[in-house]
């Protein structure tokens, strides 16, 4: 069965990477991507609506690509110009870096790791961070945290037999998710992992199909449903700051992008992009109207 996930899995993502070749090639316009989330999507309407007032043009948007895989294929291709890229994993994802020792994953230094490679390799630069940082959380329901005094992924262990995980597909996968998180913590879970797409992991959880998930820090259901993230107190995980990648060529024809960029420099903490989150996820509010109001919030 998991053999047949995987080819499944597989042949989308070739369905994918045919989409993007054969997409139209690319025009005087500007096109911002984003990934399948909402988190995402709404980064990529932050970006491009900053854009358009920096630059007076209408930009296109190119959201819910299938995975961090599909949006650099994207941007090196030259079907977008910018996207919204995570440091963690830009790392390790596409990168293919392997993790710094545990003692040494400062957001100083990943940064400037990811910033070296992408201009060596792809002539894309990454810009400074919006101003918060979206990294894994193991997220576990409160009840359940209350009654197992779960506080800590290492508090997971003595149940982890006794729990299911669901996880997305990506997080089975990369250097930095489910294996090497579970060798770091000594997680004994059993049997197979669920695997799902992000947006079905916190209705899973909901509903009791499985009792641990790999979420999002600044996901907004966290809070609106009552679950508990627990704490990384291995600090297994390395920093994932929000940052823009934009390619070289992009700002040379449009300059006007790079005033855009520095006016978001620093602009969104965690707190206000999990309240934009829950505002599309759990208030059903339109992407477009919530970054208007965060703009014009913040005098833009």
């Amino acid at each position: 069965m998991r053999l047949l996930r995987r080819c499944v899995s597989a042949a989308g993502l070739c369905l994918l990477l045919a989409c993007v070749a054969c997409a139209p090639p690319r025009s005087s316009q500007i096109t911002i991507g984003a990934k399948n989330f909402t988190e995402q999507v709404v980064l990529g309407e932050l970006l491009a609506q900053e854009i358009e007032a920096a630059t007076g043009q209408k930009v296109a948007r190119r959201f819910y690509l299938a995975g961090s895989y599909i949006a650099q294929q994207a941007l090196i291709s030259g079907r977008i110009d910018a996207y919204v890229e995570y440091t963690g994993t830009a790392l390790t994802a596409i990168l293919k870096q392997p993790l710094p020792p545990m003692g040494q994953r400062q957001p100083e230094r990943v940064f400037e790791t990811v910033r070296r490679i992408y201009e060596e390799r792809y002539k894309v630069r990454v810009e400074p961070g919006l101003g918060f940082e979206d990294t894994f959380a193991m997220v576990v329901r409160g009840y359940d945290a209350r009654e197992m005094k779960l506080k800590t992924i290492s508090d997971v262990a003595p149940h982890a037999q006794q729990m299911r995980r669901g996880v997305s597909y990506e997080f089975e996968e990369r250097p930095d998710g489910l294996r090497g998180l579970e060798a770091a913590y000594g997680l004994k879970f059993d049997g197979d992992p669920r695997l799902m797409d992000l947006g079905l992991l916190y209705r899973a959880l909901q509903n009791r199909q499985v009792d641990i998930v790999a979420g999002n820090s600044t996901d907004g259901p966290i809070r609106e449903l009552g679950f508990v993230a627990l704490e990384d107190d291995k600090h297994f995980f390395p920093p994932y700051e929000a940052v823009p990648l934009v390619r070289e060529d992009s700002l040379q024809r449009h300059p006007e992008m790079q005033r855009a960029m520095d006016r978001l420099r620093g602009m969104v903490s965690a707190d206000e992009m999990r309240s934009m989150n829950n505002a599309v996820d759990g208030e059903h509010k339109d992407v477009a109207d919530v970054v208007r109001e965060f703009r014009k919030s913040k005098g833009l």
